[in-house]
């Protein structure tokens, strides 16, 4: 009897799943695992949690929902605490597994986690799962990634189309000895409960049924799609953008998946700028995960004490308190939310970097606390691009806050909404 370990980390769903696929094709027992990271949780190097409370709670709602959808194939999920490494090996100690499938993961620390699994002696096979296109798929090597964002777009767009998205596996293995293991609490991972403000534009439930519900909705139920690109640096409610960005972030959406319901879409009810716009803005997030592939650590541009590095002046800013009504309208939104609307990240960050002179990755690190949605590549990628670090060869963007105020908040509305009480 052939059983398989499935490593789950950045892919919390069963559609589109090329791991989980192959694994329930292949074995008569598959056995789920899910490790929250020592490394991301509790103490660290920098000055506040690399997870937040709000992002870590949206990741166990997550859980919750694969354990239960694994759960109707007989698969058993089991969570541990710690290294990867180190919860694979004491449960294939006890349940000896033929092999490890897992989905690839781009970014420099994800890569080394999977190369610390090397040590345990079991085959591996990884499969790419979170992007549009396979690195194969792309018409130039990983190393000529083209350096502007246009390049890449109109290399991409001429060329290939993303891959048909797999289906989610419908028989039941055989029934596993493994018990699931019961989800940590926040308190076990180090943090406290923080509740998302009322007036939040949104406020997002884990897990991929209520991935696929939004995106649903978002095309189908309520068509905003058509009218994407004119909303979608709107700052005040649920439905000026389309807010995938939560469930794409830990996998409980596939980017082909929504691809593709942007093409079905399009059939029903007609191709426009919008529906295509919501497109490109998902080539903006494979852009950055493959530069993060080819630079590897130096995607990230560190070593920064961060310590030494945070003081008034970026304590301000993180906090609200900078005294322009814009910019701390953001950013309390973001402290009371765990969100911040795309125009509001471009706007805080080019303020921090150009008025206040602060150290992007400084905001970038805080971004990665404080945000439900983070992604490594696209916070990482929008931040070096912003300060003129990234692969866009023009000078770092600057924003006039005052214009941007005037043009997205004309009447005050989004300000009032946060600075007022």
């Amino acid at each position: 009897m052939m059983r398989i370990l499935v490593w789950f980390r950045n892919d919390l769903r069963l559609h589109d799943n090329p791991a989980l696929s192959a694994a329930c094709a292949q074995a008569d027992e598959v056995i789920a695992y899910y490790c929250f990271d020592s490394q991301y949780y509790g103490d660290n190097k920098s000055a506040f949690p690399r997870i937040g409370a709000r992002r870590a709670q949206f990741i166990l709602e997550s859980l919750q929902d694969l354990k239960e959808s694994l759960a109707s194939l007989n698969i058993p999920l089991q969570i541990s605490i710690g290294k990867p490494w180190e919860g694979i090996n004491t449960l294939h100690q006890n349940f000896p597994v033929d092999a490890i499938f897992y989905s690839e993961e781009y970014a420099y620390e994800e890569i080394m986690q999977a190369d610390e699994l090397e040590s345990l002696d079991i085959p591996l096979q990884s499969f790419e799962a979170n992007q549009l296109f396979n690195i194969s798929e792309l018409p130039f090597p990983l190393y000529k990634l083209p350096r502007g964002f246009t390049t890449f777009r109109k290399k991409i767009e001429t060329v290939i189309s993303p891959a048909a998205v797999l289906s989610s596996s419908q028989s039941p293995l055989s029934t596993s000895p493994v018990a699931s293991t019961p989800l940590p609490s926040l308190i076990a991972l180090g943090l406290r409960p923080d509740a998302i403000d009322e007036r939040a534009a949104l406020k997002p439930k884990g897990g991929e049924k209520e991935g696929l519900k939004r995106l649903h909705y978002y095309l189908f139920s309520s068509k905003n799609l058509s009218q994407y690109k004119e909303t979608r640096n709107g700052m005040i409610g649920s439905d000026y953008s389309s807010k995938f960005s939560f469930w794409l972030a830990n996998g409980s959406l596939s980017p082909r998946k929504i691809y593709h319901e942007i093409k079905d879409y399009e059939a029903q009810f007609g191709a426009n700028e919008s529906t295509y716009w919501l497109y490109f803005e998902l080539l903006w997030r494979e852009f950055f995960r493959l530069n993060a592939a080819k630079k590897g650590a130096n995607f990230f541009q560190m070593p920064l004490d961060y310590h030494s590095s945070v003081d008034a002046q970026f304590e301000k800013w993180r906090q609200g308190k900078t005294g322009h009504p814009f910019i701390d309208a953001n950013m309390r939104e973001l402290a009371l939310t765990g969100f911040m609307s795309n125009r509001g990240r471009q706007n805080v960050a080019s303020y921090l970097i150009n008025n206040l002179k602060g150290d992007w990755r400084l905001g970038a690190a805080w971004f990665e606390s404080a945000l439900i949605d983070y992604d490594v590549s696209s916070n990482y990628g929008n931040w070096t691009y912003l300060a003129g670090n990234g692969n866009d060869p023009r000078e770092q963007r600057s924003f006039n806050i005052n214009s941007q105020q005037e043009r997205y908040d004309p009447n005050g509305d989004y300000v009032n909404l946060w600075l007022k009480f």
